[in-house]
């Protein structure tokens, strides 16, 4: 079984899209906060969040616009290491995740 689906094209390169400007990073004022349906709200500074358990994971990426790119490494923090931190509450169905431009996505919990 090949690992490129049907009609993919292999690429070497990462496409890099982004929705309207990039903002600027500035160290000092970046901060990751959850609140809500939780029972330890948390605001965190860049470091503190860097202090959190990073996960390193390889994987193919098939982007719908018809290319594949084999063995790409992410970091980050796994949503799971939040969830322990923040502890949802039992009624808590959704989390909305929200950038620099506002609201980027919605995911349903499972």
């Amino acid at each position: 079984m090949s690992r490129r689906p049907p009609n993919q094209k292999l690429t070497t390169d990462f496409s890099v899209l982004h929705f309207g400007k990039v903002p600027e990073f500035d160290r000092k004022t970046w901060d990751f906060r959850v609140e809500g349906l939780v029972e330890n709200p948390v605001r965190l500074a860049y470091d503190e969040f860097l202090s959190l358990e990073i996960t390193t994971v390889i994987s193919d990426f098939h982007c719908v616009t018809g290319w594949s790119r084999f063995d790409n490494k992410w970091e980050g923090v796994r949503f799971n290491e939040i969830a322990k931190l923040v502890k949802p509450k039992s009624n808590a169905m959704f989390a909305t995740i929200e950038a620099d431009g506002g609201v980027y996505n919605k995911y349903a919990s499972s």
